[in-house]
């Protein structure tokens, strides 16, 4: 990571690493669905990495002749992206964030099949903010194809 939140710059980083997503999120494997975040900017846009590999739970019922990832392991990866920024977001504020919750997801569309070997960057987009609650779009592409798109919200119960 090339800055530290709360030095000259505060809402941009390079990136985030699976260490600090793991203090960010409650999330383990094998629901943590996102291994890297990077070109953050505050909690307006980032893109979050997914390396999908054969040895995952999911590839022995889904489908064991054509492994294909699952679309709603997709959308919960947008999920907990945008659930991770808005967390990093919170850092240095004075209500310290708790809990980070998935609320909603509308204009959900799967374009093309994902399978082992993808990279997948969720792309989110910030549409809104009201309090503890963050409206996102996310885009996710592999290869520099869309294969699937959602708006999403999240909420973040602060202490």
């Amino acid at each position: 990571m090339s800055e530290t939140i709360g030095e000259t710059s505060p809402s941009t980083l390079e990136a985030v690493d699976i260490v600090e997503i793991l203090e960010l999120l409650p999330h383990r494997y094998p629901f943590l669905l996102v291994d890297r975040i990077r070109d953050i900017d505050g909690d307006r846009a980032c893109v979050g990495i997914k390396n999908v590999t054969f040895n995952e739970p999911q590839f022995t019922g889904h489908f064991p002749v054509r492994p294909i990832f699952p679309g709603v392991l997709i959308c919960e990866g947008m999920a907990q992206t945008a659930g991770a920024i808005c967390v990093l977001a919170q850092r240095g504020q004075k209500k310290k964030p708790e809990q980070v919750f998935f609320m909603t997801m509308d204009k959900v569309k799967f374009r093309k099949p994902v399978q082992p070997g993808d990279v997948l960057e969720y792309r989110m987009t910030k549409l809104n903010q009201r309090r503890a609650m963050w409206w996102y779009r996310g885009e996710a592409y592999v290869d520099g194809t869309l294969v699937a798109e959602a708006e999403l919200s999240a909420m973040l119960v602060l202490t």
